[in-house]
């Protein structure tokens, strides 16, 4: 049992004048929870905005086959290149939102703006998880085609029976799924395990507050 709870018992069973004592401070350790948790996200998204960097620009400058292969598949469109911007700007406004929320909370010395503090960190990496898997579902099928279409001395598109192109259709709307899948599993672990604990946390508030 962590010490709220045991201040939370401490204070449902004695009087009245250690109950306003207990409300303070069951206040001040619900607010130094909840700054600490934001701090996490934020560490969490400044990790994830490393490791996309990583992955996207170490290949590309180690590997000469790679960046070869990238630029004839994908570098020839003004599309391709705004998605990729697109990315980094997205993470990166997510970085700056989660700071602020961060900044936010630890100066807040009010049960409400506490609460909507925490009300608007939620939202944001809620907003945030939404648009990643909306972005892989859309842009996955998307960027699939394109190296199959670059490739297609290996994979003859014009004379693949209706079957096949079944076949072909159906494996990326699947691998697109499971794809999909893990990331929202991963983001449901790293992520969802912290907003369940800022939702406790605003129900506590929520109580006090009655």
């Amino acid at each position: 049992m962590d010490e709220l709870e045991l201040l939370k018992k401490d204070w449902q069973k004695n009087n009245n004048t250690f109950e306003k004592k207990s409300s303070s401070d069951l206040y001040a350790m619900l607010h130094k929870k909840s700054s600490s948790l934001v701090k996490k996200l934020f560490y969490i998204s400044i990790a994830e905005l490393i490791f996309l960097i990583s992955v996207n620009v170490l290949p590309f400058v180690f590997s000469k086959s790679y960046r070869q292969h990238f630029n004839k598949v994908y570098n020839d469109s003004l599309l391709n290149q705004s998605i990729e911007v697109l990315s980094y700007v997205v993470i990166i406004l997510f970085v700056i939102l989660l700071f602020r929320s961060y900044k936010s909370i630890t100066v807040v010395d009010d049960t409400k703006k506490l609460m909507k503090s925490i009300l608007r960190t939620r939202k944001i990496v809620k907003y945030y998880v939404l648009y990643n898997l909306t972005f892989i579902v859309v842009l996955v099928p998307y960027f699939m085609y394109k190296a199959i279409k670059t490739n297609s001395s290996e994979i003859d598109l014009e004379h693949l029976t209706n079957f096949q192109i079944f076949k072909l259709i159906g494996g990326i709307f699947l691998f697109t799924l499971l794809f999909a899948g893990v990331v929202w599993f991963i983001y449901n672990l790293i992520y969802g395990i912290i907003l369940r604990r800022l939702n406790r946390n605003y129900k506590e508030l929520k109580k006090m507050e009655v």
